[in-house]
């Protein structure tokens, strides 16, 4: 199967972390949205003018910060025990079934686990809605899972559903080419349902190299913001680990003879920002020098400045803990990345509705 990437020309794009909905007269489009989590990706395709229906995610936490920012239609449960009957119809339904079982960065069994397996759920639901289309966001490593087979396998179920089918083809992106200030690569399959004659392609990067978001830019007075914003308690040594590493640099800038010298299994381990680059991918777990660390403090990132790096708008406030509210950011797609692609298959469904 040969993968779909866009290498487009790119084209200049004014970067804001205030996401702005278009305010010309649309069409209506309903979105149902499956694992939701905090509302990331769901962000985007309201700000796009999507009429958002229904949503749903297994976490509480998530839960709340979506309904606190987005709406209360968001509904806290197991996808495995939902009665789908109470699913309202949707032209579109989106979402990020879990990545976990992908990931590159941990052993991974794909479709061989019954987390890795919920994207049948995605596919069941879309089965019973029929919506004209459908967007599926999940981790690069789901393009070499179970040797390549779980994407094969993800791609036939998604193409056979119902009668009709949909026409699925999977998309690798860097969301940093759409305007997030963060070099997250991730694998969106779209769907467009067989008895639609029109193509679909994603849209041009809206960013290359030359004209990235950088962290520097999306930090910029982030210290004024007052919401998830807390400061973490860290040991000594980790500060002077910190200072051994340059901006841009991880734990292999330590010298190996220095008393603070650590190994690492990876790059994320003590990762220290770049300030004229967009930040590498910002995780939602780990410990061991995994949180990120800022570029010119030998500190942590507060969960607001990651917020910053996903697009998030400042007067998006998270529910949770410190660990709760970054596993919700750094699970979540970016909203600024997102937007440019939703504003896109808004045109597109405008064009055949």
């Amino acid at each position: 199967m040969e993968l779909e990437n866009n290498v487009a020309e790119p084209q200049q794009r004014i970067y804001s972390s205030n996401i702005e909905s278009s305010n010309k007269k649309e069409i209506n489009l309903d979105v149902v949205s499956l694992f939701s989590g905090c509302g990331g990706m769901d962000l985007g395709f309201h700000k796009a003018g999507f009429n958002i229906k229904w949503a749903n995610d297994f976490d509480k936490k998530a839960c709340d910060t979506y309904s606190k920012n987005i709406s209360n239609h968001i509904v806290h449960g197991d996808i495995t025990k939902i009665d789908y009957s109470l699913i309202p119809n949707a032209d579109l339904v989106i979402g990020g079934f879990p990545c976990q079982d992908f990931s590159m960065l941990w052993k991974r069994e794909g479709i061989n686990t019954d987390r890795g397996n919920l994207y049948k759920n995605f596919v069941d639901v879309v089965a019973l809605k029929n919506p004209l289309m459908f967007v599926a966001e999940n981790v690069k490593g789901i393009l070499t899972a179970n040797k390549k087979t779980a994407i094969k396998q993800i791609i036939e179920d998604f193409s056979k559903i119902g009668e009709i089918g949909y026409n699925t083809t999977p998309y690798l992106i860097n969301f940093a080419n759409y305007g997030a200030p963060q070099l997250r690569e991730r694998v969106l399959i779209i769907g467009v349902r067989k008895d639609v004659e029109t193509f679909f392609d994603i849209p041009s990067p809206t960013h290359s190299p030359e004209n990235y978001v950088s962290s520097k830019v999306a930090l910029s007075g982030v210290e004024k913001v007052k919401y998830n914003n807390e400061h973490q308690n860290i040991q000594e040594n980790t500060i002077e680990k910190l200072k051994l590493i340059p901006p841009g640099g991880n734990f292999t800038s330590i010298p190996k003879d220095s008393p603070y010298y650590v190994k690492g299994m990876i790059s994320h381990v003590y990762r220290r920002l770049h300030p004229d680059k967009p930040s590498t991918t910002i995780i939602a777990s780990g410990g061991g020098g995994t949180w990120g660390y800022h570029f010119s403090e030998p500190r942590p990132l507060t969960n607001r400045e990651r917020a910053r790096l996903f697009g998030y708008p400042d007067d998006f406030i998270f529910e949770g803990s410190i660990t709760e509210v970054r596993r919700q950011i750094g699970n979540s797609v970016p909203p600024a990345g997102i937007l440019p692609i939703a504003q896109h298959i808004k045109n597109f469904l405008e064009s055949i509705k």
